[in-house]
């Protein structure tokens, strides 16, 4: 077997994020970063976890401004790759009386022409978790087919797969999305779905039977985030509702990738997915505090200081 030298591979789009901020009466667009996979990398990380991203950038400013914020926050970005003529994505969020909106220009990005045959596969084989979105496989074919083929190669070699439903129907229809997120939850050992998402996909509302059909299915572990309900964790022999943490919430952009990668991070560090998930929560809790999608995420020692 492969020698496991990377915890979490983490494959999907990276956006460069313009988040509205009000200055002396004039709006302004401050620039951050985002993209789901790229904020679980970077949460991993800031939790202990030798996190790596696999992914394409655009030869561009803002690819290479990603380039050293994985190189600030310690992941591994030695499998990305550099497009030159490609551009990379970017999202715009609003906020109004009834949250936040979003604007994405990700259409042709560099990260959607990645193909299954310019996968790492060592790099695939060397994680210990293989972590992807519905996301990664949304914005294109070729992408939809590289997450099956990673997943396909990662438990061959040994790994586990994670995978975060995220459904995003601005990128694709209900019935092609549902087709190709449920083989892929059907594929993964660790199924991370948010339960409006997982209704849609599922055609369940009842969170017990979400997470009895993602169980069915053949995974392992179900964390199913219920908002303000904190989250459901469910394995084959047990499973335990973690109530929410109230908090005043001011942006809950990345607050489900906080989850996941604090959920992971603590996950590969003793197994025990419950004590994961309460880990998880807290994270996910102190994320919203905060505004845009990087800069909130915790670390170790701050969700330690609450958990006691």
């Amino acid at each position: 077997m492969t020698e496991k030298t990377i915890d979490i591979l983490s494959f999907g789009e990276p956006l460069m994020e313009l988040a509205e901020v009000e200055r002396e009466g004039e709006t302004l667009y401050q620039p951050g970063h985002g993209g789901d996979c790229s904020n679980v990398a970077i949460a991993a990380a800031r939790h202990g976890a030798r996190a790596a991203m696999l992914t394409a950038v655009g030869d561009d400013a803002f690819g290479r401004s990603f380039i050293d914020l994985w190189e600030r926050e310690g992941v591994d970005r030695s499998r990305v790759t550099v497009r030159t003529g490609a551009r990379t994505g970017v999202y715009m969020i609003s906020y109004g009386p009834d949250g936040h909106d979003f604007s994405y220009y990700r259409a042709g990005s560099a990260a959607s022409l990645v193909t299954s045959a310019e996968l790492p596969y060592d790099a695939i084989a060397s994680a210990r978790v293989l972590h992807a979105s519905g996301i990664s496989q949304a914005i294109s074919e070729s992408c939809a087919d590289a997450v099956f083929a990673a997943m396909r190669h990662a438990r061959e070699t040994g790994g586990l797969v994670s995978y975060d439903t995220n459904l995003r129907l601005r990128l694709w229809p209900l019935d092609r999305a549902r087709a190709i997120v449920n083989a892929a939850a059907a594929m993964a050992d660790i199924v991370l779905p948010g339960h409006d998402d997982a209704r849609q996909l599922t055609g369940r509302d009842d969170p017990d039977a979400i997470c009895d059909f993602y169980l069915a299915g053949g995974a392992r572990v179900v964390a199913l985030t219920l908002g303000r309900d904190g989250a459901l964790v469910a394995t084959p022999q047990e499973r335990r509702t973690i109530p929410a943490r109230v908090v005043e919430a001011v942006d809950a952009t990345g607050a489900g990738d906080a989850f996941d990668g604090a959920f992971l991070a603590e996950y590969l560090r003793h197994g025990d997915p419950f004590r994961a998930g309460a880990y998880a929560n807290v994270a996910a809790s102190i994320s919203v505090t905060g505004r845009g999608a990087v800069a909130p995420l915790p670390r170790r020692g701050a969700v330690e200081a609450i958990l006691g």
